[in-house]
């Protein structure tokens, strides 16, 4: 049986710092720490903050195996355990003492005039115009049309990710193993000339959101995947719904989700 466990870290010297006394600790129990990505390892730890955890999974192709967080950065909603805490995470993972959490993505197909693409996101995906311009388009939901909407774009995140960009853009918290969708107005227009949604719509995870812009943004779009940009030629539509594919991730701590909430909004 395979006993490597896989160190992926961004450039902060902390991280480096983090990685090095992990490395010694884990071969210290009788792991094989590789500093890399093996597909055949037991774990990947990602060390560094939240951006770093996803993005780790982002270019690994969203892997089977779990994943875990040392946070070495701010918040760290994915990143549970602390530096100084590395030696009780490596005890406590080879005695067993640990849960697995299933995190839900969205895939998201985007469909051009001449091909269709297919995106994962773990905290949210947003349709924008480029250079910041105002945009229109019609929202659907089982292609029953919702509205109009007209702003500066619009968010469906999962539930994992309702506490980041969402939640900074006036969406709410829903509980992480709740199987929906959340669609988030940024800056939605209201005037005599427009009616946008100025809240939140939960939606079924079931249930398929699609956003079709006008044609005058065909060509001036903007689509963001967890922060990453994509621009495309000819867009009609995106279709986004909450996905059968997930990443597990390890978790340690005995507190409650609304402990951990709390540890971080207060």
């Amino acid at each position: 049986m395979s006993k490597i466990i896989n160190i992926l870290t961004n450039a902060n010297f902390e991280s480096k710092k983090t990685a090095t006394n992990l490395h010694k600790v884990l071969t210290k129990y009788g792991y094989e720490p590789f500093n890399g990505f093996k597909k055949n390892a037991l774990l990947s730890i990602c060390i560094g903050g939240d951006g770093s955890f996803i993005k780790a999974i982002h270019k690994n192709d969203f892997p089977e195996m779990p994943f875990v967080g040392i946070n070495t950065g701010h918040l760290g909603f994915y990143q549970e355990i602390k530096p100084d805490e590395i030696e009780k995470f490596v005890k406590d993972y080879k005695n067993g003492h640990y849960s697995i959490d299933d995190i839900k993505l969205i895939r998201s197909d985007i469909y051009t005039k001449n091909k269709v693409y297919k995106f994962y996101s773990i905290n949210e995906v947003v349709l924008k115009a480029t250079h910041s311009k105002t945009i229109h388009m019609n929202v659907f939901i089982d292609r029953n049309h919702v509205e109009k909407f007209s702003g500066d774009g619009v968010l469906v995140s999962t539930p994992s990710g309702s506490t980041a960009y969402n939640f900074s853009s006036g969406g709410a918290i829903v509980y992480p193993s709740l199987h929906v969708l959340q669609m988030t107005p940024i800056s939605p227009v209201n005037s005599s000339a427009y009616r946008s949604l100025g809240s939140s719509v939960i939606v079924p995870g079931s249930h398929t959101i699609s956003l079709v812009v006008e044609k005058r943004y065909k060509d001036s779009n903007l689509l963001l995947v967890d922060g990453s940009e994509y621009f495309f030629n000819n867009l009609h539509r995106v279709n986004i719904r909450l996905s059968n594919k997930t990443i597990k991730k390890l978790v340690f701590s005995n507190n409650s989700y609304w402990d951990n909430l709390k540890d971080k909004f207060l």
